[in-house]
Formats: C-alpha cells, sequence, structure tokens
C-alpha cells in the first residue's frame, strides 16, 4: 500500500527502522515491475496522473492553504516555493504530460560493435532501481519526481519537508489512484507520511532496498545527506550563480539579461547572484541596471567601482561573493575583462550555471570551454538552467557532481547502462 500522510499519525511513536524498511521492501517489489512495464502502461499512468491532479487543484489548494497558515516563520524564498497557485498546480500536470511524450530511455541500446572475436558488445540503459528523494518545501517536486521516476522504471520513496506535510499528501493521492487505475503497483510511489527527524536517518541507512538518495533543499539538508547517506548521491551543495557582462555585449541584450536572471524570481537555485561587468562597457550598462534593480527592490552589494557610481549602495565584502541570496540581493563586481572574470567565477561560483553577454565569438567560445559549471550559458539568462526549460519535462534536482548525472537531472539521470554482449556459440580461445 502506498505510504502517505494519510496512512500515519504523525504524531504516533514508531519504530522508524521498521518503518523505512517496510517502506524499502514494497519498493524493491515495485521497482521489479515498473522495469518490465511497457512504454505504453508507463505513459498512460502518467497522463491518468496528470488528469487527476487538474481535478483535484481545489482540494491542492486547500491542502496548501493549510501548510501555508502554519509555516508564516519560514524564510521568505522557503515561503515563495512552499506556495501553490492554479497556475503552478496546472504546471505539475503539464510536466508529467510532458514526461509522458518524451521518448523512454530504458531498453535503448547504443554503440553496438563487432569485436575481433566475432561477439558484440554494446550498452543497455536500465532503471536505477529505488529512488529516494529528500526535498523540503516545493510541493512540485512529489509530481515531479514521481513522473520521472516512474517513466525511467524506478520506484520511489519521497520524504518531503514537515512544512509541505498536507500538501504532499494531497498530491500523492492523485499519484496512488493513477497507478492503481492503469494496474502499475502502487508501491512505486511512497510518500513518508510522518514528519519524524529520525525517518530521515533511518532513509539514509536504507542502502539495502534505496539505490541512489537525491536531497534538494538547504545546505543543512544537503549536507547532512552527504554526510549520512550509505548509498550515491546525486545533489547539488550551492547556487551561487553569475552573468559576466563582456566588453563586446548587446547593452540591450545585456541589460534584459542580468535583469531577467535576478529578478524573474528570487527564491531558485538557478537565479543570479553576483553580477561581473567588463570595465571597459560599464559605465554604459552599470547605472541604467542599477535603477532598475532599485526599482524591483533589490538590494545591491558593490565593489569599490560600482559604489563610486552610486553611493548608495552597500559595500560587498568578502563573503558576499560565496554568498547564494536566495533573496533580492545581488553583488555586482567590475572587473578587467574575460580572464578575471573566468577566474572570479572559478574562484567563488558553486558550478551550477554561469553565463556570459558578448558578440565575440572567441570571449564566448573561452567561456563556454573554460567554466566549469553544470550549465554554461551564452547570450541567455541564469533561469533557463533546468529542466523544463531543457525539454527534460520535469527534473528531481540539479547536479554539480560530475560522475553519473550532471546538470538538470531529468529521465536519463534516472537510468544507469549495463554491457549487453551478443555471440553465437563464441568462446574464449
Amino acid at each position: 500500500m502506498t505510504r502517505t500522510a494519510d496512512n500515519l499519525d504523525s504524531t504516533e511513536a514508531f519504530d522508524s527502522e521498521a518503518y523505512i524498511d517496510g517502506i524499502g521492501r514494497a519498493a524493491r517489489a515495485a521497482a521489479v515491475e515498473m522495469a518490465r512495464a511497457s512504454t505504453q502502461s508507463k505513459n498512460e499512468a502518467l497522463s491518468v496522473i496528470a488528469g487527476n491532479i487538474e481535478d483535484a487543484e481545489a482540494a491542492i489548494l486547500a491542502a496548501n492553504a493549510e501548510d501555508l497558515a502554519q509555516a508564516s516563520d519560514l524564510e521568505s524564498a522557503l515561503l515563495e516555493r512552499l506556495t501553490l497557485n492554479p497556475k503552478r498546480v496546472g504546471a505539475m500536470a503539464d510536466g508529467l504530460k510532458q514526461v509522458a511524450d518524451l521518448a523512454d530511455p530504458v531498453g535503448e541500446t547504443t554503440a553496438m560493435h563487432y569485436r575481433p572475436s566475432g561477439i558484440q558488445v554494446g550498452q543497455m540503459r536500465v532503471p536505477i532501481g529505488v529512488v529516494g528523494i529528500i526535498y523540503e518545501s516545493r510541493p512540485n517536486v512529489t509530481a515531479d519526481a514521481a513522473a520521472l521516476c516512474l517513466k525511467a522504471g524506478n520506484a520511489a520513496i519521497l520524504r518531503g519537508g514537515s512544512e509541505a506535510l498536507n500538501s504532499n499528501a494531497a498530491i500523492a493521492v492523485c499519484i496512488a489512484e493513477g497507478l492503481l487505475k492503469t494496474g502499475l503497483p502502487d508501491a512505486a510511489v511512497q510518500v513518508i507520511g510522518t514528519t519524524d527527524r529520525a525517518a530521515v536517518g533511518a532513509m539514509l541507512a536504507a542502502h539495502k532496498w534505496v539505490d541512489v538518495i537525491v536531497p534538494r533543499g538547504g545546505k543543512g539538508l544537503i549536507e547532512r545527506v552527504s554526510r549520512e547517506a550509505r548509498m550515491p548521491t546525486i545533489k547539488h551543495l550551492d547556487g551561487v550563480c553569475h552573468v559576466f557582462i563582456d566588453t563586446s555585449a548587446d547593452v540591450t541584450k545585456a541589460f534584459d539579461i542580468a535583469l531577467n536572471s535576478k529578478t524573474q524570481r528570487y527564491g531558485t537555485c538557478n537565479t543570479l547572484e553576483t553580477l561581473l561587468v567588463a570595465r571597459p562597457i560599464a559605465s554604459r550598462v552599470l547605472p541604467k541596471l542599477i535603477g532598475a534593480y532599485r526599482d524591483a527592490g533589490v538590494e545591491l552589494r558593490g565593489c569599490p567601482e560600482v559604489r563610486a557610481m552610486d553611493p548608495d549602495i552597500v559595500a560587498a565584502t568578502e563573503s558576499d561573493w560565496y554568498e547564494e541570496y536566495l533573496a533580492p540581493i545581488l553583488a555586482i563586481r567590475v572587473v578587467d575583462g574575460l580572464d578575471q572574470a573566468i577566474e572570479h567565477i572559478r574562484r567563488y561560483g558553486s558550478q551550477h550555471t554561469d553565463g556570459i553577454v558578448t558578440e565575440d565569438l572567441g570571449s564566448a567560445r573561452r567561456f563556454l570551454a573554460e567554466v566549469d559549471s553544470s550549465s554554461v550559458m551564452l547570450n541567455a539568462s541564469t533561469r533557463f538552467a533546468d529542466g523544463y526549460e531543457y525539454g527534460l519535462g520535469a527534473e528531481v534536482g540539479i547536479s554539480t557532481d560530475k560522475i553519473h548525472a550532471r546538470g538538470p537531472v531529468g529521465l536519463t539521470g534516472l537510468t544507469s547502462q549495463k554491457w549487453v554482449v551478443i555471440g553465437d556459440g563464441h568462446v574464449r580461445g
């Protein structure tokens, strides 16, 4: 049976290890069924779940209102992530439909070739198995993660934050009903139904059942998962994102990109946190940008050259260059040019998302090649760095790791590969 907040009284004393063990066993059994599920059955389930979410919009928003009423002490960035509205509920349903429309990676065999011995060797894409996802605030992750895990042939164990307990439970009902209706195991998606933090520890220790853990949340959560997990993790720690306005930048493009990267949404990991401007173009772009940021309510912290243009700007400290604000705060620095910009990003960045605005092909090529981030942008807002915009349908997170998955983690990132060898009675001599 799918475990949701409706199935468990969060105040009831319970054995967290036994609870997670039961969920893990069910997930492992469901993963076996999901690995052999047809593309048609998985797509049908996703379509039904999407329809369930659309039909349950009022119930989901009511559950979210309950969460918001109890979350008044949350930081503004977390509160913004927690909040649902009709547009965001619709986006969850759209995400499920888009994942259904994507090509199924499971079973894809690539690079088959003959060896001198006569055997054929290649690689087949296969599900990972059981994916554990621990996240804070964002109720939409419940739908996004379920969609991607199901389409990739996995089972999922989802542990949302206590602040979104009611929202996640309402979405989980839509998922469970969709799985049951289409004949897939309802244990393929299980939502942890307790707010007890001991359950997180038990989940991180359950390497017998959980093949990979994906944490989505604040630095404290991700550090804990990295420290305690007994299985591989897919994660990013910070989103210290940069935009560099090069000497040859088109001023209009630079203004639009720098403004959108910061103000389109403040509480996301791909939001601009430090703006770098080449000295020869600074006087042409910064005054207008400073005014626009101020009109948008953004607090600016700048280097001495920036403050010389506007003394009301707060002096940036060394710690500001490392900061992921997740708030209407922006650090601005004037640099000599491309070399100093790349060096700044290398020193202070988090290898998440960094962009350049330039009309110079040589500068563009160098920036794209030398900035070692999971997403590197040329003449585009950093806010495009997510699974939806990359055509992945949705994502379970953004990885700044360099092994297995990097950048937005969609369907392919939730699969693995195995070697396939085909012979015809071949033996090794």
